[in-house]
Formats: structure tokens, sequence, C-alpha cells
């Protein structure tokens, strides 16, 4: 399958998402599990924007997840996917002592949601992995090779260019790990959301 074709296919799958819990939300704005799935169907659609219009659709996904948790404050996969929302806003941040605001919040996010379901090998390694993100924002945003990447800028020399390919890799690592979880926590969500009453 084309790349582009996947990313579409993906765009489409959770924009439908975003408007079938918003449209949810209406009808029963208490329901955690819908605004879970509405910030995670946020949080996926955020990797599609720029800069700009990313940090804005992950700030939505924050304070829907963060609604969620007013009504369910032990609920482990909102406080896992908010985790997942401050790490993403985090690797969008220029400067680390920001950015470490948000994985400072995140890890918080991460250690609750293991101790609310401590088994749950997906929270342990997302709590690995946010104690090691410092050091690979510090790595992707060294002499600005992400912002490159992400305003698709060119480099003049092959030293730069190889600085941007190394930045531009861990990039789509990172996004990439961030996609994973969230796909797979959207997914688990909307399963259980489908799943049929049982009957009385």
């Amino acid at each position: 399958m084309d790349p582009n074709q996947a990313d579409l296919e993906r765009l489409m799958l959770f924009e439908h998402a975003r408007i079938t819990a918003e449209a949810n939300y209406n009808k029963n704005p208490n329901d955690a599990d819908n605004l879970t799935r509405w910030g995670g169907a946020l949080l996926e659609l955020s990797q599609f924007g720029g800069i700009t219009e990313s940090k804005q659709m992950i700030r939505d996904a924050v304070s829907k997840l963060e609604e969620a948790l007013v009504i369910h404050p032990r609920k482990h996969d909102a406080l896992w996917c908010l985790g997942n929302a401050f790490t993403s806003h985090a690797f969008l941040t220029l400067d680390i002592s920001d950015a470490q605001v948000y994985f400072d919040k995140a890890s918080e996010c991460f250690q609750k949601a293991v101790d609310e379901s401590p088994g749950n090998e997906l929270y342990i390694k997302s709590l690995e992995a946010t104690a090691k993100a410092p050091e690979m924002h510090m790595e992707l945003h060294k002499h600005g090779g992400f912002q490159q990447a992400m305003a698709g800028g060119s480099a003049t020399t092959k030293a730069e260019h190889s600085k941007k390919a190394v930045s531009s890799d861990l990039k789509y690592d990172i996004c990439g790990w961030i996609i994973l979880v969230v796909g797979i926590v959207s997914w688990v969500a909307m399963a259980k959301s489908n799943v049929p009453p049982t009957p009385r």
C-alpha cells in the first residue's frame, strides 16, 4: 500500500473517531470512555499538521483527557494517553527547560497509570521511555535539525544534510512510537465501545 494512502486512511479513521466522540459527548458529556477516545483521536490527528496546528490539537486532546479524569480520576487508559499527549507536546517544544515541564507531567501520568494497572507492560515501557525522553529531545533539537525536518528545509552541505537525516530518522522513530502507542489505546477503546451489551 502506498504510504500516502495509508496516511490518508489513518487520517480518515481518526477524524471519524473524533466526529463520533464529539456527537456522543453532546448526548452524554459525563462519559469518561468517550472523552478518552476523543482525546486519543485528537492526539492521533495532531501527527498530521504543522508544529502550531499539532500543538493546538494536543492541547485539545489534553483538555478532553483531563475532563475524563475529572469524571473518573483513576482511569488508567486516560492517564496513559494524557502522558503521551504531554510527551508529544514536549517534543514539539524547542526549549529543553520548557519541554522538561511536559516530560515531568508525562512521567507523573505514566506512573499513575502503572499504579492503577501494575501489570500493564505498555504503561511500564512508556514510563521507562519517558526517563530517556529529555536526552532524545536534545538530540532531536541539536542544531535545529528537528525544526528543519518539520519545516521541510534543505541543508546546504553534506555535514548539515547528515545531521538533518539523523534528526529526521530520530523524529520518525519517536513519532512512530507515539503513534503506535496511541493507536493501540485508540483501537482498544473503540473495540470496547463496540462490544454488544450482555443479555439480561
